[in-house]
């Protein structure tokens, strides 16, 4: 995958991001920020290239690396030209945790992370105008390299072969770091709503217990139910999809390399070089199915995803969440066990929400207060109608 050619434009001299804004007064605070946001993404996308196994991604990664390389070049001699001292060149923590879920999780998991940001990074030069003007360009191209990237969001040659082709299904592996927030929110606010229901109910305290431990089986093993059947029917019509790409290789050779000089014109080679390059794959069936696979429907043959692995992780994230409003009731009864057992989820999806803020580079506060006020809303309903309930029977 390559980068737009707007990419590349530029170079170590300024090239078309000139230095120089005689009309301006220099704001050097503003150009220290600049720097180390473009240090940041130069260590994402460096730390995503090591990591990566599809080697078109890692180059695409790479080039990008190096475009933030070029952005954060101009604005160190700027400052320099103003006097300014050039901190160190080290990646903050944010960066750091992205590269290390990418190192475990790949790089699938992080680049939905990213997007926005490109974005946010082109509305910020964007506001700055002047020399920055020229920088917001090539971070909305690098957004829509991202993009390209992504399993729900097909390229041109992808869309134009689904529709030749209508079995091809959209596909790809669930977010690993979304489904486990998800999971752990879920459990978390389902047994704190039904424990809370039930406490406000006026039952016995252990059989608030017994409920809430209940709640928490009851979820887990239905979250791992629902998450086997899914990734093993995904599973089966992945394979599926894998044998018929080999199969129509064998069968019809022409109009597979058709395809693939589709999709290599679509990465910037010309009708020739994209023919040539097909022709060559073609000698080789199981490199050229491979490479369809990867390219046309957007999966890892090798990563098909667990059944098992995805039912372990549910249960054990959503029992973890459940768990958390548990514990008060074990240690003490009543309203102080009612009080504590809220903060203590409160405080638990503040720090979820918190964490999702961080990682995705918007604001930490906003999204952690999202999150606990849905939590809020919902605790506060069930014990307001198990209050009410109560009070009927009684």
């Amino acid at each position: 995958m390559s980068l737009p050619a707007m990419c590349h434009q530029g170079g170590a001299s300024g090239g078309r991001f000139g230095i120089h804004s005689p009309t301006m007064e220099p704001r050097t605070d503003l150009w220290l920020q600049n720097l180390l946001d473009e240090r940041d993404g130069a260590a994402l996308y460096e730390g995503l290239a090591r990591y990566e196994k599809d080697l078109a991604k890692a180059q695409a990664f790479r080039e990008l690396a190096e475009a933030e390389r070029r952005h954060a070049d101009v604005w160190v001699r700027k400052l320099e030209k103003q006097g300014v001292a050039i901190p160190a060149d080290r990646a903050s923590s944010r960066i750091r945790a992205l590269v290390w879920l990418a190192r475990r999780l790949g790089s699938d998991a992080v680049v939905p992370m990213i997007l926005d940001a490109e974005a946010g990074d082109a509305d910020k030069y964007d506001a700055q105008g002047g020399d920055a003007s020229a920088i917001a360009d090539e971070e909305r191209a690098h957004r829509v390299v991202l993009a390209g990237m992504g399993k729900d969001k097909p390229t041109d040659a992808r869309g134009l072969i689904a529709v030749r082709e209508r079995w091809h299904g959209s596909s790809g592996r669930a977010g690993t770091v979304r489904a486990a927030i998800f999971g752990m929110n879920d459990g978390l606010l389902s047994n704190l709503s039904l424990i809370l229901g039930v406490a406000g109910a006026g039952v016995e305290p252990h059989a608030v217990v017994v409920t809430g431990f209940a709640g928490l089986l009851a979820g887990a093993f239905s979250m791992a139910a629902g998450e086997y059947s899914s990734v093993a029917s995904q599973r089966d019509l992945l394979s599926r999809q894998v044998e018929l790409e080999k199969r129509e290789i064998e069968e019809a050779p022409e109009e597979e390399a058709a395809e693939l000089a589709l999709i290599f014109k679509q990465k910037g080679l010309s009708t020739e070089e994209a023919s040539r390059v097909a022709a060559g794959l073609l000698k080789n069936p199981e490199h050229a199915a491979d490479t369809l696979v990867r390219e046309e429907l957007g999966l890892d043959p090798d990563d098909l995803g667990s059944p098992v692995g995805a039912a372990t992780s549910s249960f054990a994230m959503f029992a973890v969440g459940a768990l958390v409003p548990v514990i008060p009731f074990l240690l003490t009864e009543g309203t102080p066990a009612v009080v504590t057992a809220t903060v203590l989820a409160g405080a638990v999806l503040a720090g979820v929400g918190a964490a999702v803020g961080f990682l995705s580079g918007t604001s930490m506060a906003r999204s952690a207060a999202r999150m606990l006020g849905l939590a809020v809303l919902a605790a506060g309903i069930t014990y307001a109608v198990g209050r009410l309930f109560g009070a009927a029977v009684g």
